[in-house]
Parts: structure tokens; sequence; C-alpha cells
């Protein structure tokens, strides 16, 4: 049960009478209910207000729940006044409460601004000290917008039309009661059932605070059922703070279980070594060998070489076998386009032009919905640098996107902006790279390292930089194997 759930729930409790027992010495609520009516007759003998249209008597089959012998089921107008006006000074200092200054929820809490009431009697509405003021409007209303006025300028205020107004007689009903039943969910789901008007606007119907049942206790039973409701409220405080953190960690931990499982891959915990898969460093100089047959051939062009990684530079320990290397020296390109951004043209006589956005958060790349297309001679221009292939990693470096990698699976032509690079491996595990790629490590890193200046990103530079913890390449098949197999699990629990 939500924490909400639970507040309503003690809510309908009080309001059928289920929370607290009833004591024949405190009378009945038809003594109440006569009280009221005295006093009433005797308001509209002194002119104070006005004789109000006889309200149709309820119905055996109108009544929605039991309630005990002793309370009485009565319609609101029966037992309060509705939207009392105020006649007061133009110079006097009022509060002023628009909607936004009333707390929504279950709490009874509101602020105010001061006007002098000649600049706010007109137009708006009128309450007082004690009144209560209940949302008329969606999503107001549903949002439990309602409370008791207090500590107003000199005793009155106006505020938002969208407001109806409850004024209690001579203190013959507990107001804190009066707001717990307009916060139930009786009240408001026979609020919301009674609606009119059109969609984003729609209210309470006219009559609905008027001839809504209530249920009425005893005076004194009202008062220690708001006691009762009072001595619960921290304990819900406290379930509701241990909820919330609860519903944090829930959402959580499913991102955190995943970054986990990056962090133990890379670091080579996830899965054993074996010793007769060879190492890190067989495997980096097999890749450095490729690399200076490729430059040989004219295929790859020569980099400038890299500072040598230190000891103090090494972010975690990794198994005996592993290497230290840096990106670059595992890849045979790592590059991006030229930054003229190419026009758009029509799907039909164009080569699909990708950005990160195209980099999908189920690890695939979009191809097909709302993807732009460049000119046939745009692509050619701009893909004499860098040309992806089957078995690139497209790698975002620019904005929201940050960090993120997918492997090119599909033959399919196209060309990536450059708010993303290409990454081509050298007798790597592709999914291994794409896997460390999005460790959080990496993120970290190029959090860090990415340029501020306009949109953040990623500078080649410190791309060509990132720190690889090397195994062996049967290693890091089975780390993709293993990685495969809990990852979705990770998802399902989102």
């Amino acid at each position: 049960m939500t924490p909400q759930e639970l507040k309503s729930s003690i809510l309908q409790l009080a309001i059928q009478g289920k929370l607290v027992p009833q004591r024949p010495e405190e009378g009945t609520a038809q003594e109440l209910y006569a009280q009221i009516q005295q006093e009433k007759q005797r308001l509209i003998a002194a002119g104070k207000i006005k004789k109000e249209k006889p309200l149709p008597e309820i119905t055996e089959d109108e009544k929605p729940f039991d309630i005990p012998e002793s309370w009485m089921w009565v319609r609101i107008a029966e037992i309060t006044l509705l939207n009392p006006k105020n006649d007061l000074p133009d110079d006097l200092d009022t509060s002023f409460i628009p909607m936004t200054l009333i707390d929504d929820g279950f709490r009874n809490h509101h602020t105010t601004d001061t006007k002098l009431w000649g600049q706010i009697r007109k137009g708006f509405t009128h309450f007082a000290e004690n009144d209560i003021g209940i949302a008329k409007i969606t999503p107001c209303f549903q949002n439990r917008k309602s409370v008791i006025f207090q500590n107003l300028k000199n005793g009155f205020g106006a505020g938002t039309t969208e407001l109806s107004i409850i004024r209690v007689i001579s203190d013959s009903l507990s107001r804190q009661f009066l707001l717990s039943f307009f916060k139930s969910k009786f009240f408001i789901d026979n609020g919301v059932k009674s609606f009119t008007g059109t969609a984003g606007q729609q209210r309470i119907h006219k009559d609905y605070l008027a001839t809504c049942l209530f249920p009425l206790p005893p005076l004194s039973e009202q008062r220690r059922i708001v006691a009762k409701i009072e001595e619960l409220l921290p304990y819900i405080d406290r379930y509701e703070q241990a909820w919330n953190k609860l519903e944090a960690f829930n959402k959580r931990f499913p991102g955190d279980m995943q970054k986990s499982l990056l962090q133990m891959a890379i670091q080579g915990k996830l899965v054993e070594q074996r010793p007769e898969e060879g190492t890190g460093e067989e495997l980096y100089q097999q890749i450095q060998a490729e690399k200076k047959r490729l430059i040989a051939e004219g295929k790859i062009k020569r980099e400038k070489p890299l500072p040598e990684i230190t000891e103090d530079e090494i972010p975690f320990e990794i198994p005996e076998g592993w290497k230290w290397c840096r990106l670059l020296d595992l890849c045979s390109l790592i590059g991006d386009i030229d930054h003229n951004m190419p026009k758009s043209v029509d799907k039909n006589h164009g080569v699909l032009f990708l950005s990160a956005k195209d980099l999908l958060d189920d690890g695939s790349i979009n191809y097909t919905d709302n993807v732009k297309y460049i000119s046939n001679e745009d692509y050619d221009r701009l893909s004499r640098k860098v040309k992806p292939q089957l078995g690139d990693i497209v790698y975002s470096r620019i904005g929201a996107c940050l960090g993120k990698a997918r492997n090119v699976k599909s033959e399919v032509k196209f060309l990536v902006s450059y708010s993303c690079c290409i990454i081509r491996s050298i007798q790597i595990d592709v999914d291994y790279l794409r896997y460390y790629l999005e460790s959080p490590i990496i993120l970290a890193h190029s959090v860090k390292a990415r340029q501020s200046i306009g949109v953040p990103d990623l500078g080649m530079g410190e791309i060509k930089k990132y720190f690889i913890a090397l195994p062996p390449l049967a290693e890091q098949k089975r780390i993709v194997e293993r990685l495969e197999e809990l990852l979705p699990v990770c998802e399902r629990l989102k």
C-alpha cells in the first residue's frame, strides 16, 4: 500500500465511524443537527444569512455506506454556509490567495499575499478566517487542493474563482473533520463523477457541494477522530519516508546493477581467468603487428604515439594476464567526418545521415524512423575521411547522448554526423569493446574530459587516450556471453 493509499484508507475509516469507538454519553448527530438548524433559523431571523431553498430528502438508495447508529446522513448545505460574501472597507488590508499558494495532497497549508480589499473584492472568491476552501476545477480538485484558511490579514481574504467556500456555523462542527471528509476518496470520486465542462476545464457540478452527502457524527466524536488522525500522521510520515527511499532504490537498482556488472566485467571479476587462453600482452603484440602491416600497405595512417600509461594513472587493478592499453593502440581508425552540416534531401534520392539521437536505448542503431538523408555528392565528399562499415562502433561524443556506443551490425549504407565518431578495432571482440566504452569508468572520464564551450563535446584526442584493460580474446568473448546473460535481467527489473 502506497503512503497515499494509506492516508486515503485512514480518512475512509474516519468518515465511516471506524477509526474511534462511539460513546453514548457524547449524544447523537440528530441532536447536533437540531442545534445547527436552530442556529441557522436565528441567523435568518436576524437578517445575517438568507433563507435557502429546501434540499431534496435523502433516500435509502442514496446512502453509500453504513454509519454508526449515533451518526446521521445530511447534505453539506444543511449544516454549513456556502460561498458567503464579505462586506469590508476598500482600504482594509486583507489576504489574497491564488490557487498556487494552496498546497495539494493531504496537508492543510497555504501561504498568502496582502492586498487592499478594494483591489480584490470584485472578480474573486470571498472568505474569512477558519473558512474552508475547496478547489473545484480539474486537476486541482483531484489533487486535494483544500485548506482551512488561517492567519488571514485582518481575518479576511479573497482568492481564485476556482474555489468553493464552506463556513461553519458558530463552531458547531469540527473544521478539521470536515476537511478530512473533503480530502477523502469518497468525496473526490463522487465529485469527479459530477464534472461538467470541456476537457482541461472541467469542474464539479455547481450543485455537487450543496447536495453532497455527509456522514455527521456527534461533535465530541468529530474531535476524537481528528485527534486520532493527528496521532497517526507522524507514523504515516515515517512510512512515507521509508516508502520514498524504497521507491528511489527500486528505480536506481536496475541501472546501478547494470553499471556494477559492466565495472566487474572490465576489472576481470565477472568470469574466471584461464591460463590456456593466453595473455593480454600476447594479444596486444598481435594487434601491433597487424597495425604495422596495415600502415605498410597504406591502408591506415601512422598516428603520433600517445603517452605511456603511468602507474599513477591506472584506475584499478586488473588480473595478472591482462594489459593496460590506450584505445588508439587497439584500433585502426578513430575518427569523424568534416564538421560541415550537409543539407537534407528526399529519402528516395539520398543516403542515410545519422546522428547521436539515432543511437537507441535498446542497444541498436535507428536506420528507419524519422531519419535524415543527404545527397550522394555530400556523402562522397564527407565519407573520404570516415566511412562506417560492418563491425565498427558508432560512439556518441556530444550532448545528452555522450558515451553511447553502438555496434554496426547492418550493411546499410550510411554516414554519421560529427556528433559521433567511428571506432574500428583490430582483433578485439567488438561487443567487449562496446560494453567497455559504456562502463562507469569510461563514462566518468568522458564527462570530465568534455569541452564545455557551446554544446559539451568530447575531443577526438581524449577518446584516443582512453584506458582499456585488455584481456585475452577468448576471455573477452566469455565476458560478453556473461553480460548478455545478466544484462537482460536488469532490463526486466526496470
